[in-house]
This record gives structure tokens, C-alpha cells and sequence, in this order.
């Protein structure tokens, strides 16, 4: 059945749901690309340094966690694996620098047990993060 053409409307295409659904879909991306940035780190409380400086991007990071627990790269590792490890790691450079994020609650004696290690290794050089203080 045909219906009178005074019945009849334009035909129009409605764009107000499509944008909520372009908005819902940015949204969800930039929601989640921040927590993939946030989850690239171990949680550790740095020390702060009136001196600290940023370092360029580097390629191996070695963290102490406050309990003690060793990871290279937010890979769990124990002391003697990581010369091997991070050996691996530098095996197509001449030089690396590799950056020991500590957590202030370390005990000293730790830190200078993971840094012996990595100074026996050819072509490290050694960095400490710490937080610049204000």
C-alpha cells in the first residue's frame, strides 16, 4: 500500500548518535592508553636529589623493590642470573647504560651487592634514579 505523498517525509540522516558513539570510542582510547604508561614501571619510592637530571630513553632498567626482590626490565630476576641477563641484554652494543631504580627503603648493602654485579659487566655504565625534589 502506497501512502499519499502529503504522508510522506524527507528522508534525513541523523548524526547526533554517531558522535556519541565517536566520543565513547576516544574516550575509551585515551583512558586506556594512560594506564599502559602508568603500568611500564615497578612501584618504588625513589629517593629525592637536588641534582637529579632525566637520561635519555635507555634500554635496561635493573629495580629493587622495598622487600628486597630484584627485576630487570619489570622482570622478576634473582642476583645471580642478572649478570647473564643483562649481558644478554647489551650483547649488540658497545656501550649501555643501565639505571637502578632502588627503593629508599633498600637496605644499603643491596644496592651495592646489584652494583657490583653490574660493574663487572664490559661497556655498563651505571645510573641511579632518583626523584628531583623542588
Amino acid at each position: 500500500m502506497r501512502l499519499p505523498k502529503e504522508a510522506e517525509s524527507p528522508l534525513t540522516i541523523n548524526i547526533l548518535p554517531m558522535i556519541d558513539v565517536i566520543f565513547a570510542i576516544l574516550a575509551f582510547f585515551i583512558i586506556s592508553t594512560l594506564f599502559l604508561t602508568k603500568s611500564e614501571t615497578l612501584d618504588v619510592n625513589l629517593p629525592e636529589a637536588s641534582t637529579a637530571r632525566s637520561q635519555s630513553a635507555t634500554e635496561i632498567t635493573v629495580t629493587i623493590e622495598s622487600n628486597g626482590n630484584i627485576a630487570l626490565n619489570r622482570e622478576k630476576i634473582t642476583l645471580d642470573n642478572l649478570q647473564n641477563s643483562v649481558r644478554q641484554l647489551i650483547k649488540t652494543k658497545n656501550q649501555s647504560l643501565v639505571i637502578v631504580n632502588a627503593d629508599k627503603e633498600v637496605n644499603h648493602g643491596q644496592v651495592i651487592k646489584v652494583m657490583d654485579r653490574l660493574r663487572q659487566i664490559q661497556g655498563v655504565k651505571l645510573a641511579i634514579a632518583a626523584e628531583k625534589n623542588n
